[in-house]
Formats: C-alpha cells, sequence, structure tokens
C-alpha cells in the first residue's frame, strides 16, 4: 500500500473480490476511486465503504439498500445514518428469522421423508 492508497489491484486483492465487482461498485456510485490517468487509487474512505458495502451483502441487503443508505450519510450525517441502519436491519432481521423459520421446516420435513425412504429399503 502506498501513500496510504490501494491501487486497484490491491483493492481486489484486500477484499477478494473480482475486477468486475469492484467497477460495477463504481459504475453504481458505491465507491468513487480517485484518478490518475486511467488508474485507480482507494482511499481510506473507500476502505471503509468497502467494508461497510461487504457486511451489508453478507447481511442480505441489496446493492441499492446499501447505495441509499451510504448517501445517508453523505447528506445528513452519522445520527441519520444510524437511525436508517436501525431501520434497514430491523427489516433484514424479520425477513432473516422468517427464512430461517421455513428453512427449519424444510429440514424437518426432509428428514422425515429420508428417514421413511431408509427405514423402507431396510426391509
Amino acid at each position: 500500500m502506498s501513500d496510504d492508497r490501494l491501487s486497484f489491484k490491491e483493492m481486489c486483492t484486500t477484499f477478494d473480490v473480482t475486477p468486475r465487482t469492484l467497477r460495477y461498485y463504481e459504475y453504481i456510485e458505491l465507491l468513487d476511486p480517485e484518478k490518475e490517468g486511467r488508474s485507480r487509487f482507494y482511499t481510506s474512505r473507500e476502505l471503509a465503504r468497502m467494508k461497510l458495502i461487504l457486511r451489508g451483502r453478507r447481511y442480505g441487503f441489496s446493492l441499492e439498500e446499501i447505495r441509499q443508505w451510504l448517501m445517508i450519510y453523505e447528506e445528513k450525517g452519522t445520527q441519520a445514518q444510524n437511525d436508517a441502519f436501525v431501520e434497514l436491519a430491523d427489516r433484514q432481521l424479520h425477513a432473516l428469522e422468517a427464512q430461517r423459520k421455513e428453512l427449519d421446516e424444510a429440514i424437518e420435513e426432509l428428514r422425515g421423508l429420508r428417514g421413511k425412504t431408509d427405514n423402507s429399503t431396510a426391509q
């Protein structure tokens, strides 16, 4: 890392993303690297945003939700961004809990069917 900035290649390596992903995040205005000629450099601001983007994706937020959430910080500051996050998190927690319930039911049903099938072939 030179001058507290990462090159395009270093950014891909650091966050284990493809060049296509990084370019796409720039295209949809999630990231705004410094440009020098054809080179892109990512500052600490962009690194922090990338961490938030990847964390948001891990939690199931859409890229548009993440983009809007990041814009709140730029336009209204930290408190507004925190308030928006609480709303997003509550909504996503509800959705994930519903998915978990559905998965638990499907797992239990599949175990039951497997058990019946296993018993019938053993006879």
